[in-house]
């Protein structure tokens, strides 16, 4: 029950077009490990991220020379000062350009990221953010729940590779599954109970006994309906499927509007039957 209180307030968040919800570091770590050899010389794109609180922007700065990036662009929200950043709340939005360490501190310094101007509000769909979308070669970030379907149409229509995060009842929607049929998309390593949660702001109640503040202060909900969506191939994509079951229209009744049969679960996937 106490996830389901969490999910209960992301779809909560969702309707009310408020996603201010920022991924974990150890969830970033936890699944961008088995993609490694895809970013070697490669320029990241983090499109809806927030440097100050974003994961992401931390992950690739830090990692930057162990991965081979070439180049990191983070676009976001910009403060009055330089070195302070925000999200949809400021005056001035702002995108960054990262190319790796220059001082040998093994640290992404301030006096090492490109802090530029945008004209417009940073928002992904921008002119100037397409832009830097066709600049990149993977884009990696959470975006806003709100706006998945058209976050992923944008990526499909720009040939990109893309790694994020998005609600497990995505599958669902029409045009995300017709990506996963035509197997232009699939699901990531770790998805629903691998999520360890969503670091929230203050104003957001922590549901569930599952909710905490970790060691750093940052309140977090956990949520069972949450995985990761991409077109980068990964080891899971080639586990082999064994299949004991086979097809009787009796246990595997189709749809009225579709024609496809129901299976309940991955492991009763009949053997012999060759539709959907």
């Amino acid at each position: 029950m106490a996830r389901v209180a969490t999910n209960k307030t992301l779809q909560q968040a969702k309707k009310a077009k408020s996603d201010e919800f920022y991924t974990v570091l150890s969830d970033i770590e936890k699944e961008l490990k088995h993609y490694r050899e895809h970013f070697r010389d490669k320029v990241v794109l983090c499109n809806c991220d927030d440097p100050r609180v974003s994961n992401f922007f931390h992950y690739f700065s830090y990692n930057f020379e162990r991965l081979g990036l070439k180049k990191l662009i983070t676009t976001c929200y910009k403060s009055q000062n330089m070195d302070l950043f925000s999200r949809h709340d400021k005056e001035e939005a702002i995108y960054l350009e990262y190319e790796g360490d220059k001082n040998n501190n093994k640290i992404p310094d301030i006096e090492e990221i490109g802090i530029k101007s945008l004209d417009g509000d940073g928002d992904f769909r921008s002119d100037e953010c397409i832009e830097l979308l066709k600049e990149a070669d993977i884009v990696v970030t959470n975006p806003p729940f709100s706006l998945f379907r058209e976050y992923v149409a944008q990526l499909i229509e720009h040939e990109k590779q893309f790694l994020i995060v998005g609600t497990w009842n995505a599958i669902a929607y029409k045009d995300i599954f017709k990506l996963l049929k035509d197997d232009k998309l699939w699901i990531g390593i770790n998805s629903n109970r691998n999520f360890s949660g969503f670091i929230v702001p203050k104003h957001y109640p922590l549901h569930g006994t599952e909710a905490r503040t970790d060691e750093d202060g940052n309140r977090i909900v956990s949520s069972n309906n949450t995985c990761w969506f991409t077109n980068l191939d990964n080891s899971k994509r080639h586990e082999e499927l064994i299949l004991y079951k086979t097809f009787d229209p009796k246990i595997y009744p189709s749809y009225d509007n579709y024609e496809a049969v129901e299976v309940s679960k991955t492991n009763e996937i009949p053997l012999d039957y060759s539709g959907l």
